[in-house]
């Protein structure tokens, strides 16, 4: 039914209708609509606009549509323009004139980004519950490879050796990034903007910090303008969603070429592979791509959405309808994604003796070099350069620099003595970087502490967040 209509001669045109037709994909913030209209009916009735009596008829049947709705017995039908116009099209099939009562001193204005922002505040810690699953698992990994010996890269070129663990262990680091961010999200958008009306605020509902409190926020927003047109919430939601996806994105990357038989470190399991319809002998690394192709959907949302806000005046503007299906898109996507990563890094097995083959190609031990000879005081501009003659000597000879006899580092530079053979491995090599979040075994047994203490805190707290969540959504 139309909530609006009574100095209009005529209905809209069809295509009109059709235009602002969304609930076909508001319909998801039905739930939070029931929990949104029974607080704000409580707060008619503590002002005296429905007497009590009207108060618990109104609030019982939003109840029992409630779980109508949880059933699918009660669902929108092609009158409905929102999710708001088909829960009072219910409301009024149960209570006649009474049901149109609730709408007293609230704006869909108001109402809607309320809905919104408890879908996104419940999403958001089910999306922060996800990741520290995914965290659990790498750092898990982290510590079944904290002796493993491969290349480190960088330009995808190789670089230096380097412990495989710590190698997991980065994306642990990133991942609980994002955790923190989610955390920062729902401190910082804790505000209730049920209240604020069409945007001047409510006469008949004056307080709305009671409303704020019952519904779990933190306060009511102190402008009811900036309520109503705040999408802060959306963009930063998204941000940080699309933050996650870089991440996944990496991930996915970094395991479609380790899955290569160019590289054969990776076996993936069967259960998180695909085979090929026409070559039986393919097992394609698809989670992995996909994690790496769907970061495209969630940055482009985000830019949809920022774009969408870029320059909208004063308070609503029915722009505002188009941050919804971007949010629900990037929302549904990473929920998707995340439990399939996760399954896939749990169950892939790595190639220890390939990897630890390549560590000390390409002349990798050259910064060895380098060091050694500044640890024995030569300024680090001259190390560097006897360090590239010993590379260049080494190519000349098809060699790899740590394949140049003790006499043939001497020839380059009386320096390099017979006590630079020590460092000439990448057991050496990876043993000596023992500082706080270096490479070495060491090293890394300590990060895995601190990685596992910290995503049990995030644990501990999104879990605490969806019971408290729970706890305030049921009646």
């Amino acid at each position: 039914m139309a909530l609006w209509g009574g100095r209009f001669s005529a209905g809209p045109a069809q295509s009109a209708a059709i235009l602002s037709r969304s609930i076909h994909f508001d319909w998801v913030l039905a739930p939070y609509d029931i929990r949104v209209n029974i607080a704000h009916v409580r707060g008619l009735e503590s002002t005296g606009v429905l007497s009590h009596a009207d108060s618990e008829k109104i609030m019982v049947a939003l109840l029992a549509l409630g779980e109508e709705i949880a059933a699918g017995s009660f669902h929108p039908i092609a009158a409905d323009e929102d999710v708001h116009s088909a829960i009072e099209r219910g409301l009024i099939a149960k209570l006649g004139e009474l049901g149109g009562a609730f709408r007293a001193g609230r704006s869909r204005n108001d109402l809607v980004v309320t809905d919104f922002k408890l879908y996104l505040i419940d999403h958001m810690i089910a999306l922060g519950a996800s990741l520290t699953e995914l965290i659990e698992e790498f750092t898990n990994k982290a510590d079944e490879y904290k002796s493993a010996i491969a290349p480190g890269f960088t330009h995808l070129q190789h670089a230096q050796p380097i412990n495989f663990g710590h190698e997991l262990a980065k994306h642990s680091q990133a991942l609980l990034r994002d955790a923190s961010r989610i955390h920062d999200w729902l401190a910082r958008n804790s505000l209730s903007p049920l209240g604020a009306g069409a945007l001047a605020g409510s006469a008949l509902v004056p307080h709305p910090e009671r409303s704020a409190d019952e519904l779990g926020f933190s306060g009511a927003h102190q402008n009811s303008i900036d309520a109503v047109s705040d999408r802060d919430f959306v963009s930063e939601a998204l941000f940080v969603m699309a933050g996650i996806g870089t991440h996944l994105s990496r991930i996915g990357e970094e395991y479609t070429l380790w899955s290569t038989t160019e590289f054969g470190w990776a076996k993936l399991d069967d259960a998180f592979s695909t085979g090929s319809s026409i070559m039986p002998q393919k097992k394609n690394p698809d989670i992995a791509e996909l994690a790496r192709g769907k970061s495209g959907r969630l940055v482009g949302n985000l830019m949809t959405v920022l774009t969408m806000l870029k320059g909208l005046p004063f308070a609503y503007n029915r722009d505002l309808q188009e941050d919804k299906e971007p949010t629900f898109d990037s929302m549904n996507t990473l929920l998707t994604l995340l439990p399939a990563l996760t399954g896939m890094v749990g169950t892939t097995s790595f190639d220890t003796q390939r990897m630890a083959a390549g560590a000390v190609s390409s002349h990798a031990l050259a910064t060895e070099i380098a060091d050694f000879l500044a640890k024995a005081g030569v300024p680090f501009a001259t190390a560097h350069e006897i360090s590239g003659r010993c590379v260049q000597v080494a190519e000349e000879r098809s060699l790899d620099v740590h394949e140049l006899s003790d006499a043939d580092l001497l020839a380059i530079d009386s320096r390099l003595t017979s006590e630079l053979r020590a460092n000439l491995s990448a057991v050496g090599a990876i043993s000596s970087r023992t500082s706080i979040g270096a490479t070495s075994t060491t090293s890394l047994i300590k990060q895995i502490h601190d990685l596992n203490a910290r995503n049990q805190k995030f644990i501990q707290y999104f879990d605490s967040k969806r019971s408290d969540f729970l706890e305030m959504i049921t009646l």
